[in-house]
């Protein structure tokens, strides 16, 4: 992984359970698994501990490693590290994308009530105000639209991080439709919610939250036509991709002021300095925060590790990652 990131996912108590689990080659990370220190270490190892900057999964990397038997990826997707060779060896890989998943939803569904409330552009206006015009339901705004008493949620993706965020939504008494061409509606019903196509759920909802994977058929799916079936005042929120939104599309609607965002994950991310969406006060534009960062990693390095514990225990492993999930998967 690169460098650095050790000490962010292993605190004092994730590093000492790692320790007790398995016996640690060496506690510094690789990128470059041609120097020779690493080249030897690969001879011994039966594990790799991964995560961003991981080199691929390549013949000549798996060649270095006759023992290996399991890959444990400290972080979300794996397209980026593994290939053919890797899925023709057998070996198991697992990744933390459960672990990732807790974050991003716990701060999709604050970002769910926050814009309810619409509540960052409102404390801008009070911070310019400073008390002169009122406050809280005074502050002689029209807040008609706003509030989360029986508010309408859609979520485009009933992937893990959608399912969290339906069932924060479903316990909290909201309303909560869900596209997705992977899900039945039994599925969704089960868990409180309805299955919806894209376009009535654009249409019925008052908050749009997006959970759907980078896949080629994902690309720009809410585009010009999808923002227009949006009703004003409608919220869209996305979590997840750039990739998924038309931002070309997407500014010319905030600018009017019909609709209102939260984007954490723009496109190009970030945006460039003299980009208008920094000054439009109906968004809320966070810098790609929602996953996992300062103590939150130590929950991706306790997944990593429950991981290892139940491979020395001969047991199977929690999030096992399977090539034929590759066309579903981000």
């Amino acid at each position: 992984m690169n460098d650095g990131l050790v000490p962010r996912f292993f605190g004092t108590k994730q590093w000492d359970r790692l320790n007790a689990a398995a016996e640690i080659l060496s506690p510094k990370s690789f990128t470059d698994f041609t120097m020779p220190e690493a080249s030897e270490l690969l001879q011994d190892a039966e594990i790799i501990v991964g995560a961003w900057g991981a080199p691929p999964l390549d013949e000549t990397l798996l060649a270095q490693a006759p023992n290996l038997q399991l890959v444990v990826y400290t972080a979300a997707s794996i397209r980026a590290i593994t290939t053919p060779a890797f899925w023709r060896s057998g070996i198991t890989i697992t990744s933390a994308v459960a672990a990732m998943a807790v974050p991003v939803a716990e701060f999709t569904f604050a970002a769910i009530i926050m814009t309810g409330k619409d509540v960052i552009n409102i404390r801008d206006i009070n911070r310019q105000r400073r008390g002169t015009q009122g406050f809280g339901s005074r502050i002689q705004l029209d807040v008609s639209h706003l509030g989360n008493y029986e508010r309408r949620i859609g979520i485009v993706g009933a992937s893990r991080i959608g399912r969290l965020v339906i069932q924060m939504l479903v316990r909290s008494g909201y309303s909560v439709s869900v596209y997705d061409p992977f899900a039945s509606a039994p599925d969704m019903a089960a868990m409180g919610a309805q299955k919806m196509e894209l376009d009535p759920l654009l249409e019925w909802a008052d908050t749009v939250s997006l959970h759907a994977p980078i896949l080629p058929e994902t690309r720009h799916m809410i585009g010009p036509r999808e923002l227009a079936l949006m009703r004003d005042n409608t919220v869209l929120i996305n979590t997840a991709r750039g990739w998924l939104v038309d931002h070309d599309a997407l500014l010319p609607e905030l600018q009017t002021g019909r609709i209102r965002a939260w984007i954490d994950t723009p496109d190009p991310e970030p945006f460039p300095p003299e980009s208008p969406f920094y000054d439009l006060p109906n968004l809320v534009l966070t810098p790609h925060i929602a996953g996992a960062m300062g103590n939150e990693m130590h929950g991706l390095a306790t997944a990593a590790t429950i991981e290892i514990e139940r491979f020395a225990n001969g047991m199977p492993p929690v999030d096992p990652v399977i090539e034929q999930s590759l066309d579903r998967i981000a």
